[in-house]
């Protein structure tokens, strides 16, 4: 049974910081993409940040760079989300998505769709 749980979101002022929580189960971080991306009202869903193989950063927007960044539990099989100067073009609902790697997908891509992800977790910063 595949379970993504993303938490830590809340209300914090321009240029504060959170971490949000992706709480992995059911599905290997190997076999499959696993990335935040976020939607705010109004507004099409885009592609934030993914865990590209190898454990590097991979930015899907250009605007959260120097200020994203991603965390790994590995024996809890946690991936945060680290959100620093954050601003308020920042408030969106944010989720946690798996994708399945497909043969020679590194996970840099941003992802046009995905197989698992949560139920979200909202930021807001005003």
């Amino acid at each position: 049974h595949v379970q993504l749980v993303e938490s830590g979101g809340g209300s914090v002022q321009d240029g504060g910081s959170l971490r949000l929580s992706c709480q992995v189960s059911g599905l290997s971080f190997d076999a499959y993409c696993i990335s935040w991306s976020r939607q705010a009202p109004g507004k099409e869903r885009e592609g934030v940040l993914g865990l590209a193989a190898g454990g590097q950063n991979a930015y899907y927007t250009e605007s959260v760079k120097q200020r994203f960044t991603l965390s790994r539990h590995i024996g809890k099989n946690i991936l945060y989300l680290v959100m620093n100067h954050l601003k308020p073009e920042d408030s969106a609902t944010y989720y946690c998505s798996a994708r399945r790697r497909q043969t020679g997908d590194d996970c840099t891509t941003p992802p046009t769709q995905y197989d698992y992800q949560g139920q979200g977790t909202q930021v807001t910063v005003s």
